[in-house]
């Protein structure tokens, strides 16, 4: 395998606005809302990093420097731990700061998905590249990017994260038309539709925000025209790419991923990611099982 073939690196968009969450996120970037007690955002730059990919992008935007600050150093607040000999929760702060070479770049205008994937290109450069969208928490257990990492050393191309929903929730996601291949886990990606109707999906499968793209999709995005909703979607580049040629960097596969994920940008799906999350944790699971046990005997 040769070094432009290796992917390095990984893209974080987080430049939305987190409209479903006012008021919290008037002040407050939508990642920075707290899972437990880390922002939601740790948790997708966490999993980059354990999947070996250390040098991690975000492409932000207007009122986003609570973000940048968090991973960043705070020597003031790590000096007043330090000299209280808190060393469980200074461990806590620079762990963040730890976690690897992370750069920002501002996208500017919303122009969509597609745009801001666009906006990495003069950091990534010719080589593969990771996309992780904020929104979507893999639970830490059932971790899906390293799998999706050895599908591309495999078979080249492109891949993109699968899972089966129901059919009538179809319609909030990209949806891909797929055939089989050797491996059941995964599949041939040949066509795919944003956010289709119900009647209209090709398949059951709903893309979720992970990504493994060549960079053979920079050239596409440059092409693509707005789309639905008026934005340069991610969806129409990978419809591209799936027809073309793999020598070309064409060629899309999905990997289809039967592990736990939690939608942190849905009010519900945020919620059962801090409830489900917090019941593991050694220092409070317990008593929170407790409480809950009681509370739901209350309802």
């Amino acid at each position: 395998m040769t070094n432009a073939s290796v992917v390095r690196k990984a893209v974080i968009p987080a430049a939305g606005l987190g409209t479903r969450f006012l008021p919290a996120t008037k002040a407050t970037p939508k990642e920075m809302l707290p899972v437990v007690d880390k922002p939601a955002i740790q948790y997708v730059v966490e999993e980059a990093v354990e999947a070996g990919l250390e040098d991690v992008l975000f492409i932000t935007g207007r009122s986003k420097r609570p973000l940048e600050d968090h991973f960043d150093r705070n020597l003031e607040l790590e000096e007043v731990l330090q000299s209280k000999g808190d060393f469980e929760r200074l461990a806590a702060v620079t762990a963040s700061t730890n976690l690897g070479r992370i750069h920002y770049v501002r996208q500017g205008d919303p122009l969509g998905l597609g745009h801001a994937v666009l906006m990495a290109e003069s950091h990534v450069g010719p080589e593969p590249f990771a996309v992780l969208l904020g929104d979507d928490l893999i639970d830490p257990r059932d971790p899906v990017l390293q799998s999706m990492l050895e599908v591309r050393a495999e078979r080249g191309g492109s891949v993109i994260c699968l899972m089966r929903v129901p059919r009538e929730t179809i319609s909030l996601y990209g949806c891909p038309a797929v055939g089989v291949t050797d491996r059941i886990d995964v599949l041939h990606v040949t066509d795919l539709v944003e956010k289709p109707d119900i009647a209209d999906a090709p398949s059951d499968y709903a893309v979720i925000g992970r990504y493994v793209l060549d960079p053979a999709v920079f050239e596409v995005l440059r092409a693509t025209a707005p789309g639905r909703g008026g934005e340069i979607q991610l969806t129409d580049a990978l419809r591209v790419l799936a027809g073309m040629p793999q020598e070309a960097g064409g060629g899309v596969h999905g990997f289809v991923f039967e592990g736990r994920r939690y939608d942190t940008g849905d009010r519900l799906s945020y919620l059962q990611a801090v409830i489900t999350l917090a019941v593991e944790r050694d220092d409070i699971g317990p008593d929170l099982k407790t409480w809950l046990a009681d509370f739901t005997a209350r309802m």
